[in-house]
């Protein structure tokens, strides 16, 4: 088949109806292991290339292949990128569910299916699009191995016909996902192309809905999070990565190791410049991350939240004895094995007080791919400047999808190692006391291991010990050590990033979201301005402790609004447990927790119904 371009012809809107341009949601509903994922990528990219704002959420079993999977792709002109609950647009490829995805559509909505499957004797408020698939794949691909693989395809040439999305953009996409496998491309592009003709020569446009070209992504990247994490890392100066693989986090390393032996070989030696090691489970992870950062390298582990239960030893010995050490969590649905594919905000309280008492831990909430790139940087810098584990919570969603974003600003600010003694500064004190508050923020000075003076020589350990690391029981020097970290824990509170604050001059009502809350939160602050005529503020956090603007920008409101990702609005405890009792009067809640990423729709009904009831 030829690869020449295809210009779409224009397409008009059926006989009375309004054109909808640049505002639907796809969803494409397929089964695990079947090659969907190329098919749908590239069309999100390709209604990218087309200066498109627009986002992509995967929703893919725990299990084995064969199993339903969906992919939605949501394009916006006004830019909002959070999940929707409705499509305008459904491919129906899984006869499990195709004819309960139908029945989900709204009114109006579009079908394009698999003939075999008969869905337009379902409803007659849903226009259809029956397709032959198998009979357009057989010519394209010979081989009967690969026609599962490819038969998705022809979805994307479908939809580039129906909805107006450039076939040269496809095209593109295409060649940017195969990238040196020119085979493959052909073959896909082929695919793509038989969607097309099919379409252009048997499908009678029926819907209002069109993908026009606009200028809203000029500059912009597509990017995962777990990719950005691992870039911000590599920028850190990550050294060494211990992990142990753990969805949805395994491809934070699975890329680092990729990055490093690109970037981090030394050119004269041919040897590797960094080490990372997959360890024998996470509470080992941790260990040996606290292991090289006590011995002075910049390190970091990756997991989720079973991970995260297991190295509570770990941490809480971090805490205690002082070592730095960077963990990302990305966040799924618990308990237990929970549901791996699905997405929360479920470790926020337990990770904050991770251990066994008297602990708290510095958390960044990342909100977006550019910001899981610059916290990745903060947080290494946190952690030696603080002489403690910090944890960057994202979750599934952040991690494991495909976001727009402006191209990273590339760190300008050296690294800040923290309070580190040398030979030289050890012998001119005389000596120096592990774990004395020198300068009143409650972090002491330290050395590392191999400094050439007796004197800088101390001793780690997670029982009770004096200002000297020298062992001791007394009560006395338990609680002052301990007060200590916990005045470390208030200098935390003036060096992690501040909240992002956007006032209102009512001061009714006020929200406080956190991490990828924030896309769902941005889009119902303007639902209630238009429905409810609800003029709220919004203040997004950025990290735990909270910062004062926090605590401020409750008492300016009269009723605040806490959006968690999880069953027990555990968010609003973290802040009922921080705040003064006249700002816990004010908080109030909104969940959600059934493992789908947060929409719009939920934040305005919720605030809504308690508004209304005030």
């Amino acid at each position: 088949m030829a690869t020449t371009h295809v210009e779409p012809k224009e397409i008009l809107a059926p006989a009375g109806q309004a054109r909808s341009v640049n505002n639907l949601s796809i969803q494409v509903a397929t089964v695990n292991g079947s090659g969907s994922q190329t098919a749908n990528l590239v069309l999100l990219r390709a209604i990218f290339q087309m200066g498109i704002p627009v986002s992509g959420k995967n929703l893919f079993p725990s299990n084995i292949a064969g199993l339903p999977t969906w992919f939605t792709i949501r394009a916006s002109k006004h830019g909002y990128i959070a999940r929707r609950r409705d499509s305008e647009y459904l491919v129906a490829m899984n006869p499990e569910t195709a004819e309960e995805d139908v029945l989900t559509l709204k009114p109006g909505a579009a079908c394009v299916y698999d003939e075999r499957l008969n869905l337009k004797r379902l409803r007659d408020d849903v226009m259809f699009y029956p397709v032959p698939f198998d009979q357009l794949v057989a010519p394209v691909c010979p081989d009967v191995r690969l026609r599962k693989l490819v038969r998705n395809m022809i979805y994307d040439g479908i939809l580039a016909k129906l909805l107006g999305i450039e076939m040269e953009e496809i095209h593109k996409a295409l060649q940017k996902q195969f990238r040196k496998k020119a085979k493959a491309a052909e073959l896909n592009w082929n695919a793509a192309r038989a969607g097309f003709e099919y379409a252009e020569k048997n499908l009678v446009k029926a819907d209002q809905y069109f993908l026009e070209r606009m200028d809203a992504t000029q500059g912009k990247i597509l990017i995962e999070g777990n990719a950005a994490v691992a870039l911000g890392a590599m920028f850190a100066g990550v050294t060494v990565v211990t992990w142990y693989p753990i969805t949805p986090s395994s491809s934070v390393c699975e890329n680092l190791i990729e990055y490093m032996k690109r970037y981090r070989i030394d050119k004269e030696t041919g040897k590797a410049t960094f080490a990372i090691v997959q360890a024998e489970d996470e509470l080992a992870a941790l260990g040996m991350a606290l292991g090289a950062g006590w011995a002075g390298a910049r390190s970091m582990t990756a997991t989720s939240g079973p991970g995260i239960s297991l190295m509570a030893e770990f941490t809480g010995f971090g805490y205690y004895a002082e070592i730095p050490a960077v963990i990302f969590d990305i966040q799924r649905v618990g308990p237990s094995t929970g549901l791996p594919t699905r997405t929360a905000q479920g470790d926020i309280l337990s990770t904050a007080i991770l251990s066994h008492g008297d602990t708290k831990h510095p958390l960044l909430l990342p909100n977006s791919v550019g910001e899981c790139f610059t916290m990745a940087v903060d947080a290494f810098d946190l952690a030696e400047e603080l002489q403690t584990p910090v944890f960057v919570m994202c979750d599934l969603d952040l991690g494991m999808n495909t976001w727009m974003s402006d191209p990273f600003p590339y760190p300008a600010k050296p690294l800040a190692r923290g309070k580190v003694l040398s030979a030289g500064e050890v012998r001119q004190q005389g000596g120096f006391e592990r774990y004395k508050d020198v300068d009143g923020d409650g972090v002491g000075y330290r050395t590392l291991p191999g400094t050439p003076e007796p004197l800088a020589g101390w001793f780690a350990r997670g029982s009770g010990h004096n200002e000297k690391a020298i062992y001791s029981e007394r009560p006395e020097v338990y609680t002052q050590n301990v007060d200590r970290l916990a005045h470390k824990f208030e200098t935390a509170r003036q060096k992690v990033p501040g909240p992002v604050i956007v006032e209102s001059a009512r001061h009714d009502v006020g929200i406080i979201a956190y991490g990828t809350s924030h896309w769902a939160v941005e889009e119902s602050l303007e639902q209630l301005r238009r429905e409810r005529d609800i003029d709220a503020g919004y203040c997004r956090l950025r990290a735990f402790p909270f910062p004062p603007e926090v605590h401020a920008f409750i008492r300016r409101y009269q009723r605040v609004y806490v959006v968690d990702q999880n069953r027990d609005a555990q968010m609003l405890g973290l802040l009922r447990l921080e705040c003064d009792a006249d700002e816990i009067a004010k908080l109030r809640s909104v969940r959600h927790y059934n493992g789908l990423p947060l929409d719009a729709r939920t934040v305005t009904d919720e605030i809504s119904s308690q508004e209304a009831l005030k």
